[in-house]
């Protein structure tokens, strides 16, 4: 018993003492470095599609961006848009019955979109607001 508690307390000392002050990985004559995720631009897509009720500093949940979108007229292109925001359309030839709300897209008409996703944003149970 005292012999393997001393080969634990050796392997672990030379471990600990392996990872200390140790020198980054290199390539070639070169440090490895690490590649961090590209964050979204001002001028991209993703930052325009956002809806203006979103508040700043905190990014909101599909689900409340679409149910920020109940808020205007029903049945008019300025909530079209505002689905068309959160969601881009992708018109496909033909659709079938949408499953989610991401299928939405898939309609090429403007009042079978809206319809589809005023159904989907309509069940979504109210959020908290914090």
């Amino acid at each position: 018993m005292r012999m393997i508690l001393a080969v634990v307390a050796v392997l672990y000392s030379a471990s600990a003492f392996a990872q200390a002050d140790k020198p980054p990985p290199m390539v070639g004559d070169k440090p490895l470095v690490q590649v961090k995720p590209k964050g979204t631009k001002a001028g991209t897509k993703e930052a325009a599609a956002k809806p203006a009720a979103a508040p700043k500093g905190k990014p909101q949940s599909i689900a409340a961006r679409l149910q920020a979108c109940l808020d205007l007229d029903d049945g008019t292109k300025d909530r079209l848009n505002c689905y068309d925001a959160v969601i881009p359309p992708a018109p496909k030839p033909k659709p079938a019955k949408a499953k989610g709300y991401a299928d939405c897209r898939f309609f090429k008409e403007e009042d079978e979109r809206l319809a589809c996703f005023n159904g989907f944003a309509e069940s979504i149970p109210k959020l908290p607001k914090s």
